[in-house]
């Protein structure tokens, strides 16, 4: 059977410099997704692609 999902999702303001903000929204643009989606997409590529060595040992 079809069944309809939505994907959890929540708010966070975060800070970012400005010229890291007007690069992102020029990249945004070129590929017709929106910043939000250019961020979740760097963030999720970056956690992926962390190296061992750098992750923290809890």
């Amino acid at each position: 059977m079809f069944e309809i999902k939505k994907p959890s999702a929540s708010n966070k303001t975060i800070r970012m410099p400005d010229t890291l903000i007007e690069r992102l929204e020029k990249l945004a643009g070129q590929y017709d997704i929106s910043f939000n989606q250019l961020v979740v997409q760097c963030c999720e590529y970056a956690l992926e692609n962390l190296g061992k060595k750098d992750e923290k040992k809890d």
